[in-house]
């Protein structure tokens, strides 16, 4: 299973190039789309949807032309977008019959196993009963990957999906994810560096609608092995830190100064530690290194 991208750019009425010249294999597994809010993210997930059509360029899913063949793509996917859904006074349960008739399951033992193997999978099933309209954020996002389970896709695409969740909420939705993660290619858009971290086997960076940077995110934090240093400064020393080194993040710690964290192929001086690599250092460091333009 292979889902290829070549050349794919697209710019928008308003001269805004949301995608640019996009080339990427993702395979089965959890492929992380990492990028700030503007990178592009949602504009190439839509692309992949065939939501819009992209300006150059092509998108094959296991060799089918999927720009050409929409219907029979989107019978092999699931996409959960960033937003969606005003639900009626239904119980999930009634909501997922509904939504598995629409997509031609009209036999009723057939419609009954796969609405329950997909309550079971969201861990929905004790709730089947309660309207959807009175879920939780984070369980409104599992009922969204409830629905597109039904015709068993093969693509799914997950946009931002822990935007606003509570750490429960998003500790259950990612199990929720990694277990279908397996069995499918899930595209997982997000911003959030430990989404990717936690979830992955492999990742992507998007900035300004380019792929900045594309590996698994062990190889990508090996790859700043030795490269990263930290130092501890006082608030009023950072600008100059800012204009001497390549500072790629700052926090503060228990003594309420800064702890700056500094890309360099070697030490950068007095004061300075070496310090393990993180990804958070690999998004920071690719980031700086590439700053262009934010699109949508």
């Amino acid at each position: 299973m292979i889902l290829s991208l070549k050349n794919v750019s697209k710019t928008y009425s308003n001269g805004v190039k949301a995608l640019d010249d996009v080339t990427i294999d993702i395979k089965a597994g959890m492929f992380g789309l990492l990028g700030p809010n503007g990178a592009g993210k949602s504009s190439l997930m839509r692309t992949i949807a065939t939501l819009q059509e992209p300006d150059t360029g092509s998108i094959e899913f296991n060799g089918l032309d999927i720009l050409n063949n929409k219907i029979e793509f989107r019978k092999t996917l699931g996409y959960l977008p960033q937003e969606f859904g005003v639900y009626p006074k239904m119980s999930a349960s009634d909501l997922l019959h509904y939504f598995a008739s629409l997509k031609g399951i009209t036999n009723k033992a057939e419609r009954n196993a796969i609405v329950d193997k997909a309550l079971e999978v969201t861990n929905l099933s004790d709730v089947r009963d309660k309207h959807v309209a009175g879920y939780s954020g984070g369980m409104k996002q599992r009922f969204g990957i409830a629905q597109l389970l039904l015709n068993n896709p093969k693509l799914i695409i997950v946009d931002e999906p822990t935007a606003g969740l509570d750490p429960a909420e998003r500790h259950r939705f990612l199990n929720v994810l990694r277990e279908i993660g397996t069995n499918h290619i899930v595209i997982f858009s997000t911003h959030i560096v430990d989404d990717v971290k936690e979830l992955c086997t492999d990742m992507a960076i998007l900035n300004g609608g380019r792929i900045l940077s594309q590996s698994t995110p062990k190889e990508l934090v090996q790859s700043l092995s030795g490269h990263i240093w930290k130092i501890s400064a006082s608030r009023d020393k950072i600008d100059e830190l800012q204009k001497q080194y390549n500072v790629i993040s700052s926090s503060f710690n228990d003594t309420n100064d800064l702890d700056v964290r500094v890309y360099s192929t070697t030490s950068p001086g007095e004061g300075f530690e070496s310090a393990v690599a993180t990804l958070e250092d690999v998004y920071f460091t690719t980031l700086n290194q590439n700053q262009p333009e934010n699109v949508q």
